[in-house]
């Protein structure tokens, strides 16, 4: 199922041409040292002030890709970046194609259609102009640690192939007070890739993947550097073709447990391995979480199984 790769990029099956794919170390001007961090973001307006800042301090540059978002999710990217004194570390773009749903959806669309999910992230980061990229979420928040870590890996893996896994822990928001953190989750997901021929997308069951060479060095960071923002009064499962399918495949694992947690505590139930936290007053709990409490919590980090 893997998409044939021409040599300076890739044409979708529409025949939209604005939204060929040249890849961007085949460009004249070649790849910068530094790091990008590439947010794929819809609807994210309410994350991306705590989003926003920390990737803006930690990474050379930050290419934000809206597809459709009607939440006025690129004024907030934008205003977020001025008012941090960042807006030339910014990218806003958009990919203006509906892009099929996690599951049978992303199943059954071909991946070089402008629909399909593998060409989306190809696109994505076919703008990227440095040597190095985090895939990033337009909900993951890294905390005090976190920050200061991705910072120091910017100039440590920018020549080097390496791929770096970064821990988060969900962060389910009942209010701008409480929250509840996820610590009976343990999930550290490949989120740093370096831009070449080797690292690309390509489709698999439920989702797009990122090809890797096998003798590709791989290194983990600690627990507690990133959260994951969930609403409980939100659709956080929207993305998905039929969240049903979590509890079918053996490869949902993880997004099995999202899923029973986020409904236990819509119903007032606070599962095991799962922190009731209360933000003193003033302040937000995404701030509380990722500043104050994240940085303070004894080391080793207790975190449960790993879950896939």
């Amino acid at each position: 199922m893997t998409a044939h790769l021409g040599r300076t990029g890739l044409a979708n099956l529409e025949g939209h041409t604005d939204f060929d794919i040249t890849w961007p170390w085949t460009r004249p001007e070649g790849l910068r040292p530094g790091t990008t961090a590439v947010l794929r973001v819809k609807d994210e307006a309410p994350s991306l002030p705590f989003v926003l800042p920390p990737l803006l301090r930690a990474c050379d540059h930050v290419l934000v890709v809206d597809n459709g978002s009607t939440d006025g999710t690129p004024e907030v990217v934008r205003e977020t970046a001025q008012r941090h004194g960042y807006a030339d570390r910014l990218t806003l773009t958009s990919y203006p194609f509906a892009v099929a749903r996690a599951g049978a959806e992303h199943l059954a669309v071909h991946e070089l259609s402008v629909h399909s999910l593998s060409y989306f992230y190809n696109w994505c980061f076919a703008q990227v102009g440095t040597r190095y990229s985090w895939k990033w979420d337009g909900d993951m928040v890294l905390t005090t640690e976190g920050e200061v870590s991705i910072a120091d890996l910017g100039w440590q893996v920018g020549d080097v192939q390496t791929i770096v896994r970064v821990p988060r822990h969900p962060l389910f928001l009942a209010s701008d007070s409480l929250g509840y953190l996820d610590l009976g989750l343990r999930n550290a997901e490949e989120w740093g890739f370096p831009i070449g021929p080797d690292f690309v997308y390509t489709k698999a069951f439920e989702w797009e993947i990122r090809t890797t060479p096998e003798d590709v060095r791989s290194i983990g960071l600690p627990f507690g550097l990133c959260v994951e923002l969930k609403y409980l009064d939100g659709d956080e499962f929207a993305h998905w073709t039929d969240p049903e399918s979590f509890a079918t495949s053996w490869r949902n694992k993880r997004k099995r447990r999202e899923w029973e947690v986020f409904n236990a505590l819509r119903e007032g139930t606070v599962p095991q391995g799962v922190v009731r936290i209360e933000a003193p007053v003033g302040t937000h709990i995404v701030d509380h979480v990722t500043h104050e409490w994240l940085p303070r919590a004894p080391r080793p980090l207790d975190v449960g199984p790993q879950r896939r």
